[in-house]
Formats: C-alpha cells, sequence, structure tokens
C-alpha cells in the first residue's frame, strides 16, 4: 500500500507539474508588443519561443533557431527531460537524511564525518554549477545532459554497492557532477522561455520540483531504511536515471547559442581549492577541534584561494563567474537571504533525523513521516509564492518569511528528551512555511533585477550560493553541535561524578534487588547514568546549533527590510 501510494503521489506531480506548465502558455500576453520583443529574447538564444502557446505540439518556429543549427524542438519534451533529472538529483539529496544513523553505524564514522554524505554532495554541486556556465554555451544543452545523467546514474550505482565509506564518498561526488549541471541548466532554459512578468509564477512551477522532491524524500527513505536497507535509496535511482537518460535521447536538443567563451582555468582551481579546502576544515573541526594546525591550515589555504577567485574573476576578461552580479543592490539583498534561508533549512534536515532516532528512538519511517507535511507545503506554495510575488513583489514576502521562519527555529532550540512528537511536526510545518514564502521569489527577484546578458551569470551565482551555503552551513552547525556536545558531556560528567554519590547509591540498591551483586550493579549503574549524560548532551549540542541558526535567520531578516517594493526586470542598453 505504502509503495502504491508513492506512485500515486509521483503520478501526482507529474500532473500537477503539466498541467501548470499548461496554464503559463495559454495566459495572455498583458504587455504592449514592443515590450514583448524587448523582454522575450531568451538568455543563450537568437529568439525564443515564449511568444508562441505552449502545447505538447509545440514545435520552435524558424525565426527561434539557435546558432547550434537545431531546425526545431519540443518545449514541453525538453522541460520534460530537465525537470525529471532535477527532481531526481534533489530527491537523492534529502532521501538519504533519515538514513544517516544508519550509515553512522554501518561505517562506523562520527556525526561530523558522515555530514560529508550531504556537504560534499553540495560542495561539488556548487564548484560544477559556475563551470556548467562555461560548457552551456560551448558544449551545447544535449550533452551536458547526456554528461549530467550518465554521471549521476554512475554514482547512484556505486553507492549503491560501496564496501566503504570512502568509496560510497566517491559514488557520492560522480552523482554530484551530474546534480551539478542539471540546475542551472534547468534555470537557463526556463528564462529563456518564459518573460520576465511570467517568471514569478514560471519559476514557481519550477520550484514545485525543488520542493516536492525534499517532500516525499524523507518519508519514502524512512521506509526503505526501515523495511529493507539504506543501500536501496541509490540502488532504486538508477532505473529512474537510465529513464531520463532514454527519453534525453530521443526528445533532447540543443536550444542554447554556442558562444565559445574562453575557459577561466586559474579561476575554476582557485574555486575549487577554496571551497574544498573551507569545507574539511569546518567538518574536520568538529573530530579534531578548531585549535587543530590542520584544521587551521586547510580554513587559511580556503581563504586565500577564495580571495585570489575573487581578484581573478575581476579582472580577467572572459570569468568563470561574473562578479559584476554583485553591484545591483537587489541581486546582492536576495542572494544574501538566500544564503540564510539555505543555510537554516538544510541544518534542520541535518539536526532533526539525528535527535528523532539517535536520542528519542524513533523509526526512519517516523522521522520522514514529521517532514513530510511541512515539505508538502512548500511543494504547495511554490507556485502560489510565485504569483504573489508577480503581484506585490518581494519585500513584504521576504519579512514575513524569515519571521516565521526566525520564530519557528528558536523554539528548536527548547528540545528535550520529551518533548512531544506533535509539536516537532507542527513546528517544522510553520517553519517550512516561512520559507516557502521566500525560496523561489527571491531568485526571481534577484535575476529580474540584472541585464539580460548578465542573466546566466546570475543564475550561476544563485545556484552557487545556494549549494555552497548549504554545504558550509550544515558543515558549520554540525560541528557546534559536536563541539558542543563534547563540552556538556564533560560539565555533566563532573557533575554526576563529584556532586551526585547518592544517585550511584539507588541505583545500586535498586539492581541488587533484581539479584545482581554491588559490584556488577555499580557498573550497570554507571553505564545507566552516562548514557543519560550523553543523551542529555547531545540534546544540548543540538539546540545550541539551532541557537546560531535562530541568529542566521534573524540576520537575514535585516537585508530583506532594504529591499524595495517591486523589482523590475531590467534591459540591456541599446
Amino acid at each position: 500500500m505504502i509503495i502504491l501510494a508513492f506512485v500515486y503521489i509521483f503520478l501526482g506531480f507529474v500532473l500537477l507539474m503539466f498541467v501548470n506548465l499548461g496554464l503559463l502558455r495559454k495566459k495572455k500576453d498583458k504587455v504592449k508588443d514592443v515590450d514583448d520583443k524587448s523582454s522575450q529574447e531568451p538568455v543563450l538564444m537568437t529568439s525564443g519561443p515564449a511568444q508562441h502557446p505552449f502545447t505538447s505540439q509545440t514545435r520552435t518556429p524558424a525565426d527561434a533557431i539557435s546558432d547550434t543549427g537545431v531546425q526545431d524542438f519540443n518545449t514541453l519534451q525538453i522541460l520534460i527531460v530537465l525537470m525529471l533529472g532535477a527532481f531526481v538529483s534533489i530527491l537523492n539529496q534529502t532521501l538519504d537524511n533519515v538514513a544517516i544513523p544508519h550509515m553512522m553505524l554501518d561505517f562506523n564514522v562520527s556525526a561530523s564525518t558522515i555530514q560529508w554524505i550531504v556537504t560534499g554532495y553540495m560542495l561539488v554541486n556548487g564548484v560544477l554549477i559556475p563551470i556548467t556556465a562555461y560548457l552551456m554555451e560551448s558544449v551545447g544543452s544535449r550533452k551536458l545532459v547526456f554528461v549530467a545523467m550518465i554521471s549521476f546514474t554512475l554514482g547512484s550505482l556505486v553507492c549503491a554497492i560501496s564496501p566503504t565509506f570512502p568509496v560510497f564518498m566517491t559514488g557520492r561526488i560522480i552523482q554530484g557532477i551530474g546534480a551539478g549541471i542539471l540546475m542551472p541548466l534547468l534555470t537557463n532554459v526556463f528564462l529563456a522561455i518564459f518573460p520576465p512578468h511570467q517568471r514569478g509564477k514560471a519559476l514557481g512551477t519550477m520550484g514545485i520540483v525543488m520542493v516536492f522532491a525534499p517532500a516525499i524524500g524523507p518519508t519514502l527513505g524512512g521506509w526503505v531504511v526501515q523495511t529493507y536497507s539504506w543501500r536501496l535509496l541509490f540502488s532504486a535511482l538508477v532505473p529512474i536515471g537510465a529513464l531520463d537518460l532514454f527519453l534525453a535521447v530521443i526528445w533532447m536538443k540543443d536550444v542554447l547559442k554556442l558562444t565559445f567563451p574562453r575557459f577561466d582555468v586559474w579561476g575554476a582551481v582557485f574555486s575549487t581549492i577554496g571551497l574544498g579546502s573551507l569545507l574539511y576544515g569546518v567538518s574536520e573541526a568538529g573530530n579534531k577541534g578548531w585549535g587543530s594546525m590542520e584544521v587551521i591550515l586547510f580554513l587559511t589555504v580556503g581563504i586565500f584561494a577564495i580571495l585570489l577567485f575573487i581578484r581573478r574573476e575581476f579582472t580577467v576578461d572572459s570569468p568563470m563567474l561574473n562578479l559584476r552580479v554583485y553591484k545591483y543592490r537587489a541581486f546582492t539583498l536576495t542572494i544574501i537571504i538566500n544564503a540564510v534561508v539555505t543555510t537554516v533549512m538544510y541544518a534542520a534536515m541535518m539536526l532533526l533525523p539525528i535527535y528523532l532516532q539517535n536520542i528519542r528512538g524513533f523509526t526512519p519511517l517516523q522521522s520522514g513521516f514529521l517532514l513530510l507535511p511541512g515539505a508538502l507545503l512548500m511543494g504547495i506554495m511554490g507556485p502560489i509564492a510565485g504569483a504573489v510575488f508577480d503581484l506585490i513583489g518581494l519585500r513584504v514576502l521576504a519579512v514575513v518569511g524569515m519571521t516565521i521562519t526566525a520564530i519557528a527555529t528558536w523554539e528548536f532550540t527548547k528540545l528535550t528528551n520529551a518533548t512531544m512528537y506533535d509539536n516537532i511536526l507542527l513546528l517544522y510545518t510553520i517553519r517550512s512555511l516561512g520559507v516557502s514564502l521566500i525560496m523561489m521569489p527571491l531568485m526571481t527577484a534577484g535575476l529580474n533585477e540584472l541585464p539580460r546578458h548578465l542573466n546566466s551569470h546570475g543564475t550561476a551565482m544563485f545556484n552557487t550560493m545556494r549549494q555552497v551555503s548549504g554545504s558550509l552551513g550544515t558543515a558549520i552547525l554540525v560541528t557546534i553541535m559536536s563541539t558542543r556536545t563534547t563540552i556538556h558531556f564533560a560539565t555533566y560528567s563532573s557533575t554526576i561524578t563529584s556532586l551526585n554519590p547518592s544517585i550511584l547509591v539507588q541505583l545500586n540498591n535498586f539492581i541488587s534487588h533484581l539479584g545482581l551483586s554491588p559490584q556488577t550493579g555499580r557498573i550497570l549503574g554507571l553505564q545507566e547514568i552516562y548514557g543519560l549524560v550523553s543523551e542529555q548532551a547531545t540534546i544540548q549540542g543540538i539546540n545550541d546549533s539551532f541557537i546560531v541558526a535562530t541568529v542566521l535567520a534573524i540576520i537575514g531578516l535585516i537585508p530583506a527590510l532594504f529591499i524595495r517594493k517591486a523589482v523590475a526586470s531590467k534591459s540591456d542598453p541599446a
């Protein structure tokens, strides 16, 4: 029955995607013809299909042929290929969250190490996204989809059969390469198809993919882990990836204009070394401490490489990532808020399964069901928030959304070993409502601020910052949890040893009544007490991480107050 339910959910998602796309293309233009001509030029095409009816039979007319030589293509088929690929890549990002405690046991690794499953995958995404901007203009969308789906499918297979954690992480990196290509490619195609005044609802529809996958991910993952094995989470992705690859072979065309820019080799080197070193240093701080020479070395190298990357991108003729997009005020504000929201969102998805399963003893399926209502709400609110943005702009949505997110995150700082399951579910759902109000409108507002010739760089920047902030933010908050847990454990242990000998006596007497010797009773009593101490220390460590997340959410509220009421799309100078 559960499998059948998820089949119906998936089919409902596909139907909803088709309905939304069809409605978007049937909507009549309300702007003047002269505005249509200027606004509907695609980001990377000579002319675009946005001004033509959009149905399953839509073919690109002769006046919309790109410089790649393609005579015509079916827009809907291309979007299906890209959205299905994006769906499974995002699903994979959240599918294994509830399996993290089981992986910790199977691979015998700590929380600081296991978080590389999430942060390593996101970091590879972040490094690949700006490089993908170059690849889209040099290789073509058809070949990129082939590479992405082959990489993602192969990586899933490696993860499924991995005997050790290093082999598993190799598979995650291969997966991340594919996912890092798909998302910016999908976004650029959407920007090419839809004019600025329709992008709020259009990107809201794309947001269905971005939040529907996390909606079913934790619940489906929990059921699989509880019923079968976490390895099935990855082996099941192989046939889906193969299906999308098959659809790409028969449907995908090169729809983006090829300009063949020069590849910024040093920019790619500096960004990869910088981001990789920073993430490794932050992650290892949880195991080795912030004062470790290894941690300090990697953090220093990372910061230095990032500074070199910034200098390089401002001086080179063909930058890998054009940082001049930051001179546009609204874009910069939305990037800051986007980084904060992503950090806060992914941190909770990492911390809550540890609390629910390792501390409270809930099953993976119960953990998944707790996250399901909030994720479904985000899927429902995506198009709605996009439509509201088209009417009133970003500022109200951003202020209300960040306020709700900050308040709900603060409530997670009060977790105990007796917090009711229903209360956690309600808080997570309310928190998801706040995130859903701002997630997709942020990208729409930021990209509408940019001239069209910078849209591809703006898209790359948004996706890069989302992945980097998610990976670094998760690593930092998990490191804080591990560090604070160690401190709390030491504090509680010293208190018990020095001040509460009566507790040990009472436990010894109690266990002796069970027919055990006093010596055995004392040993078992100590084990019981230190088990409770470890549990309480971990809860306090998680609470401390949520305190930091709350502060970040409040910081994100500040730039939201300075956003203009509405952000209009810019046009390139004549």
